[in-house]
Formats: structure tokens, C-alpha cells, sequence
């Protein structure tokens, strides 16, 4: 019995999901990260020394480019002065008595242009082999002879190769500018006589130390750490004023082009990387404290010691923590969903937990409530939708009895003669006909435009020759619709606040066109217009409308105003379609008004994007 107890506990289907949690974050947490820990651990001090190394030796070749460059441009220098004719004679005749002054001047300004070309040259001296020489800005301090110079020797036993020498020292030379030995880095060239390798002279050129300076001092190593350049013996060509050495032993170095060594100076231990430069014989040397780096592997293991023991704690509370506060909650929703099932709508899970099990509970509820209010508003919308059609049919028996009453007058009046009388009962019965439009929210407008052309006769009849009226309708517009009755209200307000205020017949011009895609209804009268007061009013009232406030006004059952026809149709504009579309009024005292009405391009079935919307609203949706 023990046994088969034991192994039913070692399948881990049968486990409960707590002891699930429990073992899949100590397996797929803890033990990784143990072991994450342990290796990186391992592997850290070498990566971050290799890749300090690495990343050292890269700053080094990129100076020693650059130093390279300078000094290949000296080179060049050097080329350019050997080959000169005026130099080559010099070396070969040196002055002519004659002219020696002039010739002298002329070498001058040639070496001048150098030093104008070539910012970071300080001087350039040419010495022949039995002394004499010239320059532009570098002369002998006494009358002892240049060639007796270690740097002239120097360049005689190199046999052409150009020579980076380092900073000159006890030299018989100094320049105008008065350089000090520290300012500047000396290079000579031997010109030798291309038949018998005779050495005719020495091109001896300063190159300003700053050239090197600017290319080493802001290359940074870690956090105190720095570039210096030393020449072939281990003498600083240059250093930085925080350097820890004032020279290098060249035995260190090996004979290696580069590498790396450590050694303890003043009590510090410091890391060296070097890299020897073939062209320039110079070495540029990293220094560092050997701490900086491994103070960040400590700070490295540091984390990941702290990482694992957090990583462990978290798991194994976690897993506890997560296993019963998952579980439970997850039986509770099992079992509040198997209640919904058998068709108890009013239960609710309790709204108490803050993470995802509890938004899944909301959710649930939010779900059952939404059910419920949808069932309610379904029943409610079925019992109004049925009063309103009852009360559509009751509105429309009284109109339509009206408009039939209206024919049989028509009818008798023509029979009688009465010939005005009838027109004005068929006007009558056309606007009833069109204002009915079996329903339909959304008529042609060709209709509307009869509509108003009835209207505009009625009211002709009645004020006599004080109305005029001329209406255009672009051919455009032949197979348009557009909501009804939104021309009669304006026409309207026209007529009884602008052409009868005013002394005088007056007309009314309706224009109808299509412009930017938009269908544009303009009404113009030449009337009494209105004070900019009166127009400010009724713009703020017409810009205030939108489908909220119409709503709202229409819930409250606001009653006319002086604006009520224009804001009417304004709200029904809106309503149906929103903005941009409505009216914009234009309007000067005594000098007529101008309304814009601004409608969406609506054709018949099939042609347009608006295809559908004529039967979507005439259906009322």
C-alpha cells in the first residue's frame, strides 16, 4: 500500500498545481541560475581582461596611425627639400659670392612655405657638409661647426633613412621662437649624392610637440589610466602630468612589437600594454592600475553572487506564494461559471484580488452584467420600436387625408375656373407631398428644389412684385439627394427678416453645385442683412450645435426662436453627418445675406461611396 502511494506521488499529473509551482520554479529558476552564477563566475576575470586588452591595444593602433601620419608627412617634407634644385645646389656649390644674399632669401622663403603649409612644424635647417647652412627660423647658438652635432651624426650613420631623433639636447641650434628642448620632437634626413652615396648635407626638421599631445592625452584607459610615447631607449617623448613613471625599461618590453607586462611602481602595481611603431621606431604605451580591473570583476561577481541568492529566495517564495494564490481562486471561478451554466444570471464573483486572476474575475462579472443589460435593452427597444410605428401610422392619417383634401379642392377650382386659386392649392399640395416623402428622411434633390419652387410661388402670391427669385441648379447635381426640408427654413428666414424689412422689391438667388467633393446650397438675398452683433449670435448658436447638444434640445423640447428654423437645420445637418457639413452665414447690415449650406455628396445605389446611406436612413437607422 506504501509502495503504490509513493509511486502515485512520483507521477507529476497527480501532483496538486501548489506542488507544481513549487517544483517547476526550483527546476526552471533556481537550478539555471545556480548554475549561470558558477559560470559566469568563472569565465568573468578572463572576458573583461580580454576585452579591456583588446579594446587598450585598439586605442594604441589608432595613435599610432595618427603619429605615423604626422611623421610620414615630415618625411615627405624632407623629400620635397632633398630634390629642390635651388637646395641641391647649395649642398653641391654652396653661395655664389655674387648673389649669396638673394640666394639665401630665396631658400628661405622656400623652407617659409613649409612651415606656412605644415602648422605643427617649428623649423627646418639644412646643413651642408662643411657647415654652412641655411633656415627659416632656426640658426646656430655659436660658430662651432653643425656638423660636430650628435643629430648630424646621426643622420650621417643612417645613410638617407629618414630618423625620428626625440627631443634635441645640448644642440648648437635654437630657433626664433625660442622653443624649449621639452616643446619640440627633432627629425633629420642625410642627402646623399645619388652616384657615390657621399653625404652632401642634413635636412634637420623640430616638429611641435603638441602633434603628439593632442593625439595621446585624451585617449582615456579605464578610470585613471593614460597613454605615454616612449622613444627606442625608453625615454618619454611624451607624458601626461599625472604620470606614475618617468621612463620605461626597454628589457620589459621584449622584443615583440607589442604585448603586455605588469610591474610595481612606488608601492602601486600597474599594467602595461605596448605597441611599437616600425615607421617611427617609437613605442606608445598604456598605462593602469591593475585595481581598475579588478575592481570591476569584483564589483561583477558581486552582482551575480547577489543576483542567484535573490533569484532563490524569490523562487521558493514565490512558488509557495503563487501555488495558493492561483489555485484557489481558479476552483472558486470553476465553480461560480458551473452556476451560470445551469442559468443563475445574478451571481457575481467577489471583486476582492488585484492581479490577473481578479481581472478575470471582473471581466466575468462585467460579462454577465452586459448579458443582462443587453436581454433588458433587446425587450425594451422591441416594446418602443412597436409604439413608434403605431405612432408613425396615427401622424401620417391626418397629413395624408390633408393632402387628399387638397387635390379634390384643386380639382374644383379648376373646374370653377378659378385658375390662381387653383395654383396656389396645387403649390399647397405639393409642398404637403414632398414634406412626406412616404417617410423618407433622405429625397432627391430635385425634389427639394420643387419643393421650394412651390413654396417661393405661395409666398410670391402673397407679397406680389416685392419677391423675386431665381434658383440654379448645376447639371452636376441632377442625381443628388440630400436630407428634406432644409432649404425652406432658411428661404424662410430670408424672407422674413431680410426682403420684407427692407423698402423695395427683393430678390432671393439659390445656387446648387458640387465643389471639393461636397455639395454646396448657397441663398442669397439683397435684404436688410443683419448688425455684426446679431451675425456674432447666430454663428456662436450655429457653431455650438453638435449631435450631443441636438439631442439634448431635442430631449428638453426647446421652443422656436428667432434662430429655431436656421439651428434646425443646422442640428438634422449635423446629426445625420456630422462636421464639416452645416450652414455658414455671411451677412452686412443693409447689404443683403449669404448662406452656405454644406451637404455630403449622396448618389443613387451603386455609384459612390454613399450608396448605401440613402436607404440607411430613409430605413431610419
Amino acid at each position: 500500500m506504501a509502495f503504490k502511494l509513493h509511486q502515485k506521488w512520483l507521477q507529476l499529473n497527480n501532483w496538486s498545481i501548489r506542488y507544481k509551482f513549487i517544483f517547476h520554479f526550483l527546476l526552471i529558476s533556481i537550478l539555471p541560475a545556480l548554475c549561470i552564477g558558477l559560470l559566469m563566475a568563472w569565465t568573468v576575470n578572463g572576458i573583461v581582461e580580454k576585452q579591456a586588452n583588446g579594446h587598450t591595444m585598439q586605442l594604441i593602433d589608432h595613435v599610432n596611425k595618427s603619429l605615423d601620419s604626422h611623421a610620414g608627412n615630415i618625411q615627405n617634407i624632407s623629400y620635397f627639400i632633398a630634390m629642390n634644385t635651388g637646395v641641391q645646389s647649395f649642398l653641391n656649390e654652396g653661395y655664389p659670392a655674387v648673389d649669396e644674399n638673394e640666394k639665401q632669401y630665396e631658400l628661405s622663403k622656400f623652407l617659409q612655405s613649409f612651415t606656412t603649409l605644415y602648422s605643427e612644424v617649428a623649423g627646418i635647417m639644412v646643413v651642408r657638409a662643411n657647415g654652412d647652412y641655411f633656415s627659416n627660423e632656426m640658426y646656430a647658438k655659436s660658430s662651432r661647426s653643425l656638423t660636430e652635432e650628435n643629430w648630424y651624426r646621426k643622420a650621417v650613420d643612417a645613410k638617407g633613412i629618414f630618423t625620428m631623433i626625440g627631443h634635441p639636447y645640448d644642440r648648437n641650434v635654437t630657433t626664433h621662437a625660442n622653443y624649449r628642448d621639452n616643446e619640440v620632437v627633432s627629425v633629420v634626413r642625410a642627402i646623399q649624392d645619388p652616384d657615390t652615396q657621399r653625404t652632401q648635407g642634413v635636412v634637420l626638421i623640430d616638429l611641435k610637440l603638441r602633434v603628439v599631445a593632442e593625439t595621446v592625452r585624451n585617449v582615456r584607459l579605464g578610470k585613471s589610466g593614460y597613454l605615454m610615447v616612449i622613444n627606442d631607449v625608453g625615454e618619454q617623448i611624451y607624458a601626461p602630468q599625472n604620470s606614475k613613471i618617468g621612463s620605461v625599461d626597454t628589457a620589459l618590453l621584449g622584443r615583440q612589437p607589442s604585448g603586455t607586462f605588469s610591474q610595481t611602481v612606488n608601492g602601486q602595481e600597474l599594467q602595461f600594454i605596448y605597441q611599437k611603431s616600425a615607421f617611427t621606431n617609437w613605442t606608445t604605451v598604456g598605462v593602469f592600475d591593475i585595481q581598475d580591473s579588478t575592481q570591476e570583476i569584483r564589483d561583477i561577481n558581486l552582482y551575480l553572487i547577489f543576483f542567484v541568492f535573490v533569484v532563490c529566495m524569490l523562487g521558493i517564495a514565490a512558488s509557495y506564494y503563487l501555488s495558493h494564490s492561483i489555485s484557489r481562486p481558479i476552483l472558486q471561478l470553476s465553480s461560480f461559471m458551473r452556476k451560470v451554466e445551469e442559468g443563475n444570471m445574478s451571481i457575481r464573483i467577489p471583486e476582492e484580488r488585484e492581479d490577473e486572476v481578479g481581472m478575470l474575475g471582473r471581466s466575468f462579472n462585467k460579462m454577465l452584467s452586459q448579458i443582462t443589460r443587453l436581454l433588458s435593452q433587446v425587450w425594451e427597444e422591441q416594446r418602443l420600436k412597436r409604439e413608434a410605428e403605431l405612432r408613425s401610422l396615427q401622424a401620417h392619417i391626418q397629413p395624408h387625408f390633408l393632402y387628399n383634401t387638397l387635390d379634390t379642392i384643386q380639382w374644383l377650382a379648376r373646374k370653377d375656373g378659378a385658375q390662381q386659386a387653383a395654383e396656389m392649392v396645387e403649390a399647397l399640395s405639393r409642398l404637403f407631398r414632398i414634406g412626406l416623402s412616404k417617410g423618407r428622411e433622405i429625397i432627391p434633390l430635385a425634389d427639394e428644389f420643387d419643393h421650394i419652387r412651390s413654396y417661393l410661388k405661395i409666398q410670391q402670391t402673397r407679397y406680389k412684385d416685392k419677391l423675386n427669385y431665381s434658383i440654379d441648379v448645376d447639371e452636376t447635381c441632377g442625381d443628388l439627394f440630400v436630407q428634406k426640408l432644409i432649404l425652406q427654413p432658411v428661404v424662410e428666414n430670408a424672407i422674413y427678416h431680410g426682403i420684407k424689412e427692407r423698402r423695395g422689391p427683393g430678390m432671393i438667388a439659390i445656387r446648387a453645385s458640387v465643389t471639393a467633393g461636397m455639395l454646396e446650397v448657397v441663398i442669397e438675398d439683397d435684404g436688410v442683412g443683419m448688425t455684426e452683433a446679431r451675425l456674432a449670435e447666430l454663428r456662436e448658436t450655429l457653431a455650438s450645435v453638435s449631435a450631443a447638444a441636438a439631442s439634448a434640445k431635442t430631449a428638453k423640447g426647446s421652443t422656436a426662436t428667432a434662430s429655431y428654423g436656421l439651428r434646425n437645420v443646422q442640428e438634422r445637418i449635423r446629426l445625420g453627418f456630422g462636421e464639416p457639413y452645416g450652414l455658414t452665414i455671411e451677412s452686412k447690415e443693409k447689404s443683403g445675406t449669404i448662406v452656405k449650406i454644406c451637404h455630403p455628396v449622396i448618389r443613387r445605389r451603386g455609384e459612390n461611396a454613399h450608396d448605401s446611406q440613402v436607404e440607411d436612413i430613409n430605413r431610419g437607422r
